[in-house]
């Protein structure tokens, strides 16, 4: 998955958010995300970062995305 495949879906996903997309290893598997979003007001880190692995969870599953580090933050 491309890093701009990756943060157009993420893109999609958290419309109107601030979605930062960096390859960590130039492999195209290796990726850090951060996400600031409104929707995560009043959810535990964890549950945030199951609403992001949620929008890759095929390539997650295959081994496609090997590694996703997730930084969240609420926006308020």
């Amino acid at each position: 998955m491309s890093p701009s495949e990756l943060k157009s879906r993420l893109s999609h996903a958290y419309p109107n958010d601030k979605v930062e997309v960096v390859d960590l290893t130039g492999t195209e598997n290796h990726y850090e995300v951060a996400i600031e979003s409104a929707r995560f007001a009043g959810l535990s880190r964890i549950e945030q970062h199951q609403m992001v692995m949620s929008v890759v969870a095929a390539e997650l599953k295959t081994g496609e995305l090997h590694a996703l580090s997730i930084r969240t933050r609420s926006k308020n």
